[in-house]
């Protein structure tokens, strides 16, 4: 066998060899992509909320998809889950800095937010009352335009920032003061 043709076969093979490793079977694009929504206070973080945005698709959300009156993850998928860098103050109480879950009990007036000490788990089947940290209600609005995907927001307030999170025809807002 000449230079050539070994040097050709080497090459074929090492082609199709290489060309496996990079044809993965990635997962497709979630149904309801996860999302960050951070808050930065000279580019120093104070807020992070992570949550996945379920979409609308011309369903009734609020009492049917989503009953009221029960927990809801407060989003998709995983809880979804919020970020403290340093204490605040939420629902009139001290909330030292961490990690924690945060679910929320839908209503047609109002909704009963809730921050939960366990922040790793999926959805709300596994949610315990006894880990709650904190539970405050919080009016309920409606909107004359419908929000297609779930979203959460931060905007600073006078005292901390604002948390607004909104979907289908509804949105809510509570504060996180910062002490």
């Amino acid at each position: 066998m000449t230079k050539a043709p070994a040097f050709l076969l080497l090459s074929f093979f090492a082609f199709f060899s290489l060309n496996g490793i990079y044809a993965q079977d990635f997962a497709p694009v979630d149904k309801s992509p996860a999302d960050i929504c951070l808050y930065n206070i000279k580019d120093t973080p104070q807020v992070k909320i992570v949550y996945s945005r379920p979409q609308l698709k011309s369903r009734q959300v609020f009492g049917k998809l989503v009953p009221y009156g029960k927990v809801w993850r407060t989003g998709a998928n995983e809880a979804t889950t919020i970020k403290f860098y340093k204490e605040v103050i939420l629902g009139g109480r001290s909330i030292p800095a961490g990690e924690y879950s945060l679910f929320s009990i839908p209503g047609p007036e109002q909704w009963t937010i809730i921050l939960n000490s366990q922040a790793d788990q999926w959805g709300a089947y596994s949610y315990d009352d006894k880990k709650d940290v904190v539970r405050f209600n919080v009016p309920a609005r409606k909107t004359t335009k419908a929000i297609e995907i779930f979203s959460i927001l931060m905007k600073e307030s006078p005292d901390g920032v604002a948390v607004t999170m909104g979907w289908e025809n509804t949105l809510v807002e509570f504060p996180v003061k910062f002490k």
